[in-house]
């Protein structure tokens, strides 16, 4: 097949980047090596995202895993990827972490450091015959002795089918696979793929992270802001930190934005970014803080006139959704609790439907949980439960698991006396206490009180007393 019959019969969402490029593509017995010259190639990468017309936040994208920010636990000199990369072993792993964080650039980084050539399918838009053309590709570059690095970006959104359509591939090595998702990829990955798979988790950024990554566009002047000779007012700066909320395309986008309005040479001020990212005003972290306080405590109060104003009051200073989400998602088990468990699925289907639909949308789904939770009976129950369950820990000894309790999995463990005693509950009569579920030592410790309120009047629950010495 001829180079331009290969470029043409490329996706859009795959691409082999040459090694000379930001993403060195292919490797043949350590030499650089291309399949195929398409524009990306002849440029390298480094250069097409560093065109005028590429925004700032895929222009200064992290080019190596050493310009990457916050993830000491994937790049750092004793992490995993970090000496796989020394010795030329590259290996299949899924990121696990909060958007915004750097799942695709750490795969693009890797695909360069390993000498890959790099494909790109998102699992919400792709599928099998998608999966099917990259592997095509991927078998090409193998019979010429290059290795490909495949990222499925949002690879939990696939079906146990589609997961498994992977398995040949990733075992035989015909890819090295880089998931990326915010799911926990223990429940919403199976089980056959998992088990080929690492699991590498991403952490979320934090305010002194996403600042290096605003100077960092300030100073540089091949790719970022440097040659616009801008500063950046300390009240700016935190304005856009927040506003933000952890994301890293989020702080570059809102920076750009605020360059724009800039003049040569300016310093950016406040009143300016608040311009920049369409706010009337932006709450001080003061005031972050006491708007989500005053939410919470009117979902806590049972007010939803009350919630509904502090939720648009929110909205009306830049607040993100997401960080009103989760204050929701925390509410449902803090506030509402075991008097209407269901609240915590409905929190976090809100939660799910605001990062899926994003502004203006997601906030009639604010709306939605917030009401839904001021007018839900209330509980403390299982929170206080928890607090005192850890004041027990921290003042008591380790006392060792019951042996009826413990697990009688091998024959060391059966030898010991596990599991002998134990009934399944569904065996005894009503109100039995034939097992002790407590150390001997904490029979009288009591951390769950039901309030009686909502589902807990109905749960007809009642202590076991432990069978008489």
């Amino acid at each position: 097949m001829s180079c331009c019959s290969s470029s043409t019969a490329r996706s859009s969402r795959a691409m082999a980047v040459q090694a000379s490029g930001a993403l060195p593509a292919t490797r043949r017995l350590g030499a650089p090596r291309s399949v195929c010259a398409t524009m990306e190639e002849q440029m390298g990468l480094g250069e097409v995202v560093a065109t005028r017309n590429a925004p700032l936040a895929d222009r200064m994208r992290p080019q190596t895993l050493d310009e990457v920010v916050g993830q000491p636990q994937l790049t750092g000199e004793r992490a995993l990827l970090a000496r796989s990369v020394a010795e030329n072993r590259p290996y299949s792993f899924v990121l696990y972490g909060p958007p915004g964080t750097g799942k695709t650039t750490i795969a693009m980084a890797a695909a360069r450091a390993f000498g890959l050539a790099f494909e790109q399918l998102n699992a919400v838009t792709d599928g099998v015959k998608d999966l099917r053309e990259v592997i095509a590709r991927a078998k090409d570059r193998r019979r010429m002795g290059e290795g490909t690095l495949l990222f499925l970006d949002e690879i939990s959104r696939w079906s146990k089918s589609q997961q498994d359509a992977l398995l040949p591939y990733v075992e035989n090595g015909t890819v090295v696979l880089i998931g990326a998702t915010t799911e926990n990829p223990g429940f919403e990955l199976n089980r056959a793929l998992r088990s080929r798979l690492k699991i590498e988790m991403v952490r979320g950024l934090d305010e002194g992270d996403l600042s290096e990554l605003a100077d960092r566009a300030l100073t540089d002047r091949p790719r970022g802001l440097g040659a616009r000779e801008l500063t950046l007012h300390p009240d700016a700066r935190t304005t856009l930190l927040q506003h933000a909320d952890g994301d890293a395309r989020a702080v570059l986008t809102g920076l750009e934005y605020a360059a724009t309005l800039a003049e040569q040479g300016d310093e950016i001020s406040e009143a300016l970014m608040l311009e920049a990212l369409g706010a009337r005003s932006f709450p001080g972290r003061v005031e972050h803080y006491d708007l989500a306080s005053a939410l919470i405590k009117s979902i806590r109060g049972s007010d939803p006139d009350a919630a509904l104003y502090w939720l648009a009051r929110m909205e009306a200073t830049g607040e993100e959704p997401r960080f009103i989400a989760r204050r929701l998602l925390i509410g449902a088990a803090e506030e509402v609790g075991m008097a209407a468990p269901g609240a915590l699925a409905v929190a976090n289907a809100g939660f799910e439907a605001t990062m899926n639909l994003g502004p203006p949308e997601c906030w009639l789904v604010l709306a939605e949980v917030a009401c839904y939770l001021a007018v839900s009976p209330k509980s403390w129950a299982s929170y206080m439960g928890l607090a005192e369950a850890r004041r027990i820990v921290a003042e008591s000894p380790a006392y060792p698991v019951p042996l009826a309790l413990r697990n009688p999995s091998d024959e060391v463990s059966r030898a010991e006396g596990a599991g002998e005693g134990y009934e399944h509950a569904s065996r005894l009569p009503p109100g039995s206490g034939h097992v002790r579920f407590l150390p001997d030592e904490l029979q009288d410790a009591r951390t769950y009180s039901a309030h009686r309120r909502g589902t807990e009047v109905d749960r007809g629950w009642e202590r076991r007393p432990p069978d008489p010495d």
